[in-house]
């Protein structure tokens, strides 16, 4: 089916108490794998490729394809969403590519700019028909930085969202990003009350380092959008790690890459379950 557009999906969610999970791709089989977790789990995904894997892969055009092929190929809705662009450039690309959805990010700039230039990405989407998220403030994690202290004002949350047009908004809970560890303290109160404040979806990134239950716990406060990444790649990885050394002579990397992306898969379903254990496909 077409690419999905967030906010319909966002909206449901968000009324019914849901979660929506967004899974991150750096590699094809990443790709493949969100894909068929979300049709085992009959529920709609964000798939997501940051600016760091366009980074790697030393532009966004190849994986962006692929990843929008698979999407569209599912059998529930999918959008495809670029994460954390700090780029307005690559913002433009992705909106030609025919992304549904885009989250500038603007945190390491100074308040004002960042309201300036989220309001002009804001402008820029919402009259191509694309989604905005965004982040106010940072949320801890970025650049090897573990800052769990940071937290976001529910009444600046507020604001933001009045200046900017913004259709989701990312906020400082508790989390930080790259977590290797699902030991994470989120504020669940302070999700609450910023949820009473703002009228769009709330996102929660890093939520790698948070356990089921919490996740399940944050959903219920006012959580809507779920970004995980880390913990994904820790689960694809152990994978290819007790292959490679359970053989130390094979080669073929479909021999260790397949089975990786089946407990990907696995896991994608499985937090989806989650964030939503009624999981509805959303008509959109």
């Amino acid at each position: 089916m077409p690419l999905a557009d967030p906010r319909p999906i966002l909206a449901a969610a968000r009324a019914s108490g849901h979660g929506v999970g967004a899974f991150n791709t750096t590699l094809l089989e990443h790709a493949e794998a969100l894909a068929a977790g979300a049709d085992a789990a009959t529920a709609p995904l964000i798939m997501q490729i940051s600016e760091n894997a366009v980074r790697y892969h030393g532009s966004l055009r190849p994986l962006a394809l692929a990843a929008r092929a698979l999407a569209e190929a599912a059998t529930v809705p999918v959008v495809l969403h670029l994460d954390h662009a700090e780029d307005v450039d690559l913002v433009h690309e992705a909106v030609d590519l025919g992304f549904t959805s885009v989250m500038f990010d603007g945190s390491r700039l100074d308040d004002a700019r960042n309201r300036a230039v989220t309001g002009e990405v804001v402008a820029f989407c919402h009259a191509a028909g694309v989604a905005v998220e965004a982040e106010l403030g940072e949320v801890g994690g970025k650049d090897g930085v573990h800052a769990p202290g940071v937290r976001t004002d529910p009444g600046d949350a507020a604001a933001f969202v009045a200046d900017t047009g913004v259709d989701s908004l990312a906020v400082a809970v508790g989390t930080s990003h790259a977590m290797a560890t699902r030991n994470a303290v989120v504020d669940v109160e302070l999700v609450a009350a910023i949820a009473a404040r703002v009228p769009v979806p709330l996102v929660l990134h890093g939520s790698s380092g948070v356990d089921d239950e919490t996740l399940a716990r944050a959903v219920t406060a006012g959580m809507t959008k779920v970004n995980i990444a880390t913990h994904l790649n820790k689960c694809f990885t152990a994978v290819v790690r007790a292959r490679l050394e359970a053989d130390p002579k094979l080669m073929d990397a479909r021999k260790y890459v397949a089975p990786a992306r089946d407990v990907m898969a696995a896991e994608v379903t499985r937090l989806i379950r989650v964030l939503n254990p009624v999981a509805p496909v959303v008509a959109v």
